[in-house]
């Protein structure tokens, strides 16, 4: 087995650092894309099995807990992101001892964060939902979700962080398997504990949670049994202050994107309580949940550019790095685009698979319509937030993430409801989006030019030696 793996490692770093640009997007991408759609279908499933065999206001209860959910993700996301930017990176410069003891790094910072989530998510629960805009029953059934999930939430954090490691390596294939098989697992358990069961939403919690921990197992056999690149102990424990810092710096910006889609939710959720109904509550978490289910592709690709960029960085290919960027980008952007125009053309058909009750108005028609409108062209901020972290630059990532929400966000979305109503929410979101579109494109132009001065100084030495 050790020469097998000797073998395709070869063949894949000499691919990512050689071969057809166009032809890795492609070849690392496509699983990736599969790996990330498969995974958005988590979000998806929940929703959809509480919406059809629970009710609505239970699905109120669950979109108003998501946001929350979604912070053991963004932890994960931190570790596996900051984790995976270092491997890369010592895949590059052939960094031997950084690749074997990483994973020891990641397993004490996997059960640090899980102790530090558990604390404060067990005991502040309540207040944690109440705060996003859970009021009445929608707040009981929030608390109830949200508190199962944070019992789970070690495998939610480790099980992400290593699927990442593994897309780190390049291994875009092995990362869809291990998709596949806990959303398969995510299925069937919702099915056993909601439908057969009738345990409503607490079923669909520890559903989820049974899905994250065959994602954690599956990692657990991907280490232990010598199927990665590099020599990796599954329960070893390291702490080095400079890979530490080094992971945390540089996945931070992942974190940080999701607190501040908390924070979104935060502000969106109180506005919609403020100046909506229930039944707006439900809505909106149910276009929220499409709009990010949408946006997986997008994540794939994110998730195949890393490797490609951390290991020809690392290599010195400054060139091929800001060529794989734009490469990316319009890849990810156009395909995108079928599933954006059926959402386009068809609202109410997409919408109606977790909302199968209600005859939506030409309304909310619209407002699916105003909060969809600019997401092919959010490739280029999503790229921008794997860019930055892959050359060894975690700040403008982070800087990007923060503007996007605290900056732009909470006022806007503090303001617009007041005088626009519930339709601010919608017509905020477009705006914020255009602007941040906007802005991402002239830090990456800058970056490229100093990488093509970085690229010219790289060739002057050689010559000169």
């Amino acid at each position: 087995m050790s020469e097998a793996v000797a073998s395709d490692k070869e063949a894949q770093q000499r691919l990512i650092m050689n071969g057809n640009l166009w032809k890795v997007t492609f070849q690392l991408s496509w699983p990736a894309i599969v790996a990330m759609i498969l995974y958005g279908f988590n979000a998806v499933v929940a929703a959809v099995f509480v919406g059809r065999y629970v009710g609505e206001t239970a699905l109120a209860g669950v979109s108003v807990a998501y946001p929350l959910t979604q912070i053991s993700m963004g932890v994960g996301s931190l570790i596996g992101v900051g984790a995976g930017s270092v491997l890369s990176i010592a895949i590059g410069r052939q960094d031997k001892r950084m690749q074997e003891r990483l994973l020891g790094h990641v397993n004490v910072l996997a059960m640090l964060a899980t102790a530090v989530y558990m604390a404060f998510g067990l005991l502040f629960s309540e207040a944690l939902i109440s705060m996003m805009g859970g009021e009445g029953e929608a707040l009981s059934i929030g608390e109830r979700y949200f508190s199962i999930t944070v019992l789970g939430s070690f495998f939610w954090i480790y099980g992400l962080a290593a699927n990442m490691i593994v897309r780190a390596e390049g291994k875009m294939r092995s990362a869809a398997v291990v998709m596949g098989i806990g959303l398969a697992a995510d299925i069937l358990f919702n099915y056993i504990l909601v439908v057969m069961l009738d345990l409503g939403v607490e079923g669909a919690a520890w559903a989820t949670n049974a899905g994250m921990i065959v994602y954690t197992l599956l990692g657990w056999i991907y280490f232990g049994k010598g199927y990665s690149s590099f020599k990796a102990k599954v329960f070893s424990i390291y702490w080095d202050a400079s890979v530490v810092k080094s992971i945390l710096g540089l996945g931070m910006s992942s974190l940080i994107m999701i607190v501040m889609n908390l924070v979104q939710g935060i502000v969106v959720f109180n506005a919609l309580s403020r100046y909506g109904t229930v039944q707006d509550i439900a809505f909106y978490g149910a276009v929220y949940r499409v709009f990010t289910f949408l946006l997986t592709p997008i994540f794939g690709f994110m998730r195949a550019l890393q490797p490609v960029i951390g290991i020809n960085y690392g290599a010195g290919r400054y060139e091929r790095v800001t060529d794989a960027y734009m490469k990316f980008t319009v890849a990810s952007l156009l395909l995108t685009l079928p599933l954006w125009l059926v959402c386009m053309i068809a609202p109410g058909f997409v919408i109606g698979f977790m909302l199968p009750d209600q005859a939506f108005t030409s309304e909310q028609l619209l407002y699916f319509r105003i909060y969809m409108g600019i997401l092919p062209l959010l490739s280029t901020i999503f790229m921008a937030m794997t860019f930055f972290p892959s050359i060894d630059k975690g700040k403008p990532a982070a800087m990007i993430g923060i503007a996007r929400q605290l900056i732009f966000y909470v006022p806007v979305m503090l303001l617009l409801p007041r005088w626009m109503g519930v339709s601010g929410v919608y017509y905020g979101s477009l705006a914020i989006d255009a602007v941040i579109v906007l802005w991402t494109l002239i830090m990456v132009r800058n970056e490229f030019a100093a990488l093509r001065k970085k690229a010219v100084s790289s060739f002057g030495d050689r010559i000169s030696v």
